[in-house]
């Protein structure tokens, strides 16, 4: 069954708050195997109202609103709801008592105003809201449904989990089920991966390939529709399999997994020790990794050397390697990897040093050159990088960079 949702409030297309609303009832819906196919926003007008609605109505089999129920003059989803299939509203005895009872529990008498809440469309169903003073209201006519539920988030969720769910089984059946999951990768950009995936994209049908980025991240969501949980997970594995073929080394994490908890668990399963010398990024990497719970036991300390002196004081960089080839360079990187490491006494050292900009750079040297060197006791490794953006831009990928250098190494045991 396809599914459109239409968000109701002028203050929705103001920007006043965030449509938190339409992001449930879309993870709901989707998880109990309805498509959601649209989503709509509009604002408290009665024509640009009832012209979403029809237009909805004719490219999905419900409609779902969110808001416009309350007791002011504005509320009008119902109203215009019950104009567009031509039916007139009227007074539910039993909902006016519902709120009446509403308010006398808490020692309020009921506004007058209030009254409006127990108004529906002739015929319609009434659907019963034990969160807050607006029931929802449902009519179905032919093979089309609009249901009417509150704005207000808790009363949505209660009212939806409570009643909803059960009516739309009720009336269209058990719908399977829509199952996804997120492959995280970092290092690599969208059109890039996109290019990789094109012919697995261009046979898939179920499941499903989407790609799209976030927070310097590329995220590559498989989706399978299947009667249960299992059945799509079935489905999901082979096209896994494939993704993770062809883009294994930049995939670190799954799902909800954030970067630096996967290095962090993997440091721990290889009870490996990591220690930072931090220049350009000021100690983000080693305020990411004290995110994770426990990370005293593989994180043993970092340390920021912005100046040259400490670079030389607390690292032991050569300052003949500052002299000839600068503080942003190959060798500085490297020897602040393999100083930090020493220091420290760790298995991993990291040593970072760049131009974040927005000065500072030169035509040698632009703004965004990065070098991040790992040392372990077998080798030390340098990578070079230019990178644009803010200067909180640049931080932060230079930081995501080396945690994934990091996790690089571990993974494949290079110690």
């Amino acid at each position: 069954m396809i599914v459109e949702i239409v968000s109701t409030g002028t203050e929705l297309l103001l920007g006043e708050i965030l449509d938190s609303n339409a992001q449930f009832l879309s993870t709901r819906l989707n998880e109990l195997g309805f498509s959601v196919l649209y989503r709509t926003t509009v604002g408290d007008n009665h024509e640009r109202m009832a012209s979403v609605l029809k237009t909805a109505l004719q490219r999905a089999d419900i409609v779902i609103t969110t808001g416009g129920l309350g007791p002011t003059q504005g509320d009008i989803t119902k109203e215009v709801t019950a104009k567009i299939f031509d039916l007139p509203m009227v007074l539910d005895e039993a909902s006016l008592e519902h709120i009446n009872q509403f308010f006398a529990k808490r020692d309020i008498c009921m506004p007058t105003s209030n009254k409006k809440q127990a108004e529906f469309a002739l015929g319609a169903e009434i659907i019963p809201n034990n969160f807050g003073t607006a029931p929802g209201m449902s009519i179905k006519q032919a093979d089309k449904m609009i249901i009417n539920l509150p704005g207000p988030p808790a009363e949505l969720q209660g009212i939806f989990e409570e009643q909803v769910v059960p009516y739309l089984f009720k009336n269209f059946g058990y719908q399977g089920i829509i199952y996804s999951k997120t492959l995280k990768m970092f290092g690599m950009g969208e059109s890039s991966v996109a290019n990789s995936l094109e012919k697995i994209i261009s046979t898939q049908d179920n499941p499903t390939i989407a790609i799209y980025a976030r927070n310097s991240d590329v995220l590559v969501r498989l989706t399978a529709k299947a009667q249960d949980e299992q059945h799509a997970q079935n489905l999901l594995e082979q096209t896994e399999q494939q993704v993770r073929a062809c883009l294994g080394e930049f995939i670190y994490g799954v799902n909800a997994e954030e970067l630096q908890a996967v290095v962090a668990q993997e440091l721990l399963t290889k009870q490996q020790t990591i220690s930072l010398a931090e220049s350009c990024t000021g100690g983000l990497v080693t305020a990411m990794l004290t995110e994770i719970p426990g990370c005293s036991n593989f994180l043993k300390g970092s340390i920021v050397c912005y100046s040259n002196e400490s670079k030389i004081r607390e690292l032991q960089v050569e300052p003949i390697s500052l002299q000839t080839h600068g503080a942003v360079s190959e060798q500085v990187a490297k020897q602040m990897a393999i100083g930090v490491r020493k220091l420290m006494q760790t298995d991993i050292g990291v040593g970072i040093t760049g131009i974040a900009g927005p000065d500072g750079g030169s035509d040698l040297k632009p703004v965004g050159l990065v070098y991040v060197a790992i040392a372990t006791e077998n080798k030390v490794v340098c990578q070079r990088y230019i990178f644009t953006g803010s200067r909180n831009v640049v931080r932060h990928r230079v930081a995501k960079t080396a945690l994934m250098n990091v996790f690089k190494i571990i993974k494949h045991k290079e110690f």
